[in-house]
């Protein structure tokens, strides 16, 4: 059920049986979520928090005359609020971008397995931390890369994340988020995204076909992006 979870998890250190079972034994029950459905809105009382099992889900704040900024994306395998054991309420909105499957986690559990598994709650602080190096990665986008640099560098952090999770096939991956989803992404406007489409695409470096995304030049789409993984932390060390 969790097996998304625990390759991200593995992926940044080692963890045990025993750990493993401590984990599998945080999720109190899991529900099917509706897409375009919003689980969570900011200042609600929260006691559990949610890991998505499949699925993609999107953190995102609204302004008042509705314009809408996604401030992240989730694939499975995510905590996407872990953050909200601590703080007790969210800031921001959580909305399910397609049909979801959510693993409900009661911060109850969260306590317990803070006081009882220290290594894993260590574990646990680094994706959080990871969380926040993400939002600091999106914000240089919003601020200094050019719109075709920001489209680039989604392509580029998605395909990294979900091939750590077995959802990339070589250079190609599922991305079903309509114009309208990554221009909330990116700042731009629905217009401007399918103009840096096209331009993707007539450059042969990548095209996105029915909600998968096909990467032909790797590295010139790096190039564009300016793309480090670095924010990401992959490599495996002790904690």
């Amino acid at each position: 059920m969790i097996e998304k979870h625990l390759l991200k998890l593995r992926a940044r250190d080692i963890v045990s049986a025993e750990e493993e079972t401590a984990v599998r034994a945080l999720v109190a029950e899991t529900r099917a979520i509706p897409a375009k459905t919003t689980i969570i809105r900011a200042g609600q009382r929260l006691d559990t928090s949610t890991l998505l099992l499949d699925g993609w889900m999107c953190r995102y704040k609204d302004l008042c005359q509705g314009q809408r900024q996604i401030t992240e994306l989730h694939v499975a395998g995510d905590f996407v609020d872990l953050h909200s054991f601590t703080l007790k309420r969210l800031d921001h909105n959580i909305m399910a971008l397609t049909p979801c499957r959510i693993g409900v986690v009661p911060h109850e559990r969260l306590r317990a397995l803070s006081e009882e598994q220290p290594h894993l709650t260590r574990i646990y602080w680094l994706t959080t931390n990871i969380d926040a190096a993400a939002h600091r990665e999106w914000e240089l986008s919003l601020g200094r890369r050019d719109a075709t640099g920001r489209l680039a560098h989604l392509f580029c952090e998605m395909h990294v994340r979900l091939e750590l999770v077995g959802l990339a096939r070589g250079m190609r991956y599922m991305l079903p988020l309509t114009q309208q989803d990554l221009a909330e992404c990116t700042g731009l406007t629905p217009v401007h995204v399918n103009r840096m489409l096209r331009d993707l695409r007539e450059q042969r470096v990548v095209e996105m076909r029915r909600g998968v995304v096909h990467i032909h030049d790797w590295d010139r789409l790096v190039a564009i992006a300016e793309f480090s993984p670095d924010f990401l932390y992959l490599d495996p060390e002790p904690r």
